[in-house]
């Protein structure tokens, strides 16, 4: 999505909101606080359909049932290199870093793991999970079904299949690790609730109208349209692929069973996921490996643009850049989000996110 244009608020602070937030609904401290930590990633890697834009839905679904707050995460070791992590239907992001801690441990000690998980929720960014390896010099591989079918099967007049995501994150020596994260649809419906919320149209080519397959741009209307997949066949393809993946192979939500959970908030979603972990010393020493990566890099970076390519950017380039600009200067927050974070702070009886710098 477009990056956010709004008050700075300082990291910490937003990191404190969220915290005071989720233990004011009844999420153990320590769970608060690594939630905070993992939304705010979100917020400040530049994904801002996915950080505190979401907590005040987050919360309403807790109170409503549709989460559990004091979830018990447990992990069954199934082989030497995999692993199935039960969610009991707590916060998504605790349930991926259960997984992505699991599968960084068993990929030590074979060199590659493959981590699924069950039960779980909305987890927020995926390139914060696949990014979980980069500290160890692993490449990371991550993706989920997430929580509402707005796309079709190429061809069809039906959502029965997600917004499904891929991040993927690889190490790099000098230049910055490449991250990247992308929904198997043109934007995440993240975006189009953003765009929904600031009363802007959407461009040409996000959805169609579900009965008449003409361009919708309405975001107020988007419950009647279908979003359109990436490149078209191959993008359906791709996110029934990561669904069956994701979903199907961990005993998780999948097709006609995932729940909407923007309509939905007392519903369990069993959401699924899955995150894969490899260690690049297994196949070159890491330096070699590193200086490679950053070779191709600097090759792609310096290769000869189009007319009017002012730059050529790489994933996870900005990301990095965007994360140190974003620590020093504060997050942008829509001013629409703030409203509704005024309101969750009333409602909570916590402090505003306006008044903590």
């Amino acid at each position: 999505m477009a990056e956010a244009q709004g008050a700075r608020v300082a990291a910490k602070a937003i990191a404190a909101f969220i915290k005071d937030a989720m233990t004011a609904v009844g999420v153990p401290n320590a769970d608060a606080a690594k939630i905070a930590e993992l939304m705010l990633e979100a917020d400040l890697a530049g994904a801002d359909a996915h950080g505190v834009f979401r907590l005040p839905q987050y919360v309403r679904r807790i109170r409503a049932g549709g989460v559990n707050p004091k979830a018990n995460v447990t992990v069954e070791k199934t082989a030497p290199a995999t692993a199935i992590v039960d969610g009991d239907n707590g916060m998504g992001h605790l349930v991926m870093q259960r997984a992505a801690d699991t599968a960084i441990v068993l990929a030590k000690d074979t060199g590659i793991a493959w981590v699924g998980a069950r039960r779980s929720n909305h987890a927020g960014a995926a390139g914060t999970y696949a990014a979980m390896t980069l500290p160890h010099d692993m490449i990371g591989i991550y993706s989920a079904v997430a929580n509402a079918n707005h796309m079709p099967a190429w061809g069809a007049a039906e959502s029965l299949l997600s917004t499904n995501p891929i991040a993927i994150a690889v190490p790099a020596g000098d230049e910055a690790p490449i991250v990247l994260d992308i929904a198997t649809t043109v934007v995440s419906y993240g975006t189009v609730k953003a765009y929904k919320l600031q009363n802007k149209p959407m461009p040409d080519g996000w959805m169609i109208d579900a009965k008449a397959g003409k361009p919708l741009t309405d975001p107020d209307r988007s419950a009647e349209g279908l979003l359109m997949p990436i490149g078209g066949h191959k993008g359906s393809g791709l996110a029934l692929v990561l669904g069956v993946l994701a979903g199907v192979l961990n005993g998780a939500a999948f097709g006609r069973e995932v729940v909407d959970f923007n309509a939905d908030d007392e519903s369990a979603c069993n959401t699924g996921h899955f995150v894969i972990a490899l260690d690049v010393s297994r196949f070159l020493p890491l330096p070699a490996f590193k200086a490679e990566v950053d070779r191709h890099l600097r090759d792609l970076k310096s290769s000869p643009r189009l007319p009017g390519v002012d730059e050529i950017r790489i994933p996870g380039e900005q990301r990095r850049a965007r994360r140190a600009e974003r620590l020093r200067d504060g997050v942008p927050v829509f001013p629409e989000v703030v409203t509704q974070l005024d309101a969750l702070a009333a409602d909570l009886k916590i402090t505003p996110l306006r008044e903590r710098g």
